[in-house]
């Protein structure tokens, strides 16, 4: 897991402008929503997935630091006042709260297209240009209104009022869920010839992890400290927002996490004992406290 965290964050600096270039404080602002910290959780998925399938590592660099740069972007404009107005990300003042609001619509501008452009841009051997297509759509389709957007404009119309269990989760499957769902297919996309059985069980895991790891963010925001996952705790509530707890109760919702946690490590079945990394990456996403 460090291994791959310290891979991805090389690949991140080395992707990113230097601080000192024109213009310096966007790109300075880039720098800070991209590189200080983090679970690097869906680059995670990208690489032990590859491990999984024995891909080439190298060829897994560019998608695993595309969908991180897609995330950063997305953190940096949840943030925002006109989000849901956060001061604190990773244990440190929000972008916008370290350079200012324009600065940090920017920068999440240029850190969405910066992931498509290197993914577009790579040229590592043995990956195929249909390969690039199909994980630059992959992306694509989990960034916009029928993923990561479209989650985050039902999440904000959802506040203060009272959603089922259903509603929630489709919420969750786009807001939270089609990107954890676009780095697992990202990673399997890189090798020609997969099995429908392996792509639907893959499919079918990333699903459930998805909505395991909302879960698990919603009870760390009842039972987190702010010092420990770096975020103000308890904001949810305060902001009238529908969560799992809220919805569930506290102890169905960590339920409701394991029960997912198992289902999605039955649906490995079809790749046999290789699929362990993916498994214990499942365990993983119930048990952190960040």
């Amino acid at each position: 897991m460090r291994g791959y965290q310290s891979r991805v964050h090389a690949v991140l600096d080395a992707a990113l402008p230097a601080a000192d270039l024109v213009p310096q404080r966007l790109h300075a602002a880039q720098r800070y929503a991209v590189l200080g910290g983090g679970k690097r959780l869906r680059p995670l998925l990208v690489y032990c997935t590859g491990e999984a399938l024995n891909i080439p590592v190298a060829w897994l660099d560019a998608p695993a630091a595309a969908v991180e740069l897609i995330h950063s972007y997305s953190l940096v404009h949840d943030d925002l006042p006109a989000m849901d107005d956060d001061d604190l990300r990773r244990g440190q003042p929000t972008t916008h709260r370290a350079f200012d609001e324009a600065t940090a619509i920017l920068a999440g501008d240029a850190l969405q297209v910066l992931a498509f452009a290197l993914l577009s841009r790579d040229r590592t051997p043995g990956v195929s240009a249909e390969a690039r297509l199909k994980m630059i759509q992959i992306l694509a389709d989990a960034s916009g209104t029928a993923g990561m957007a479209g989650g985050q404009a039902i999440d904000l119309a959802a506040v203060g009022r009272a959603l089922t269990l259903e509603e929630l989760e489709a919420m969750h499957r786009l807001k939270t869920g089609a990107l954890i769902r676009a780095s697992v297919l990202m990673g399997a996309a890189c090798l020609p010839g997969l099995s429908t059985a392996a792509w639907d069980a893959l499919d079918g895991y990333s699903q459930d992890i998805g909505l395991a790891f909302q879960i698990q963010d919603d009870i760390l925001d009842v039972e987190g400290k702010t010092e420990e996952i770096g975020k103000t705790s308890g904001a949810d509530a305060a902001r009238a927002k529908p969560t799992y707890p809220s919805v569930l109760g506290l102890e169905a919702a960590k339920i409701r996490a394991r029960d997912l946690k198992q289902r999605a490590c039955e649906r490995l079945a079809p790749l046999g004992e290789a699929s362990q990394v993916l498994a214990w990456l499942a365990s993983y996403v119930i048990q952190r406290r960040v």
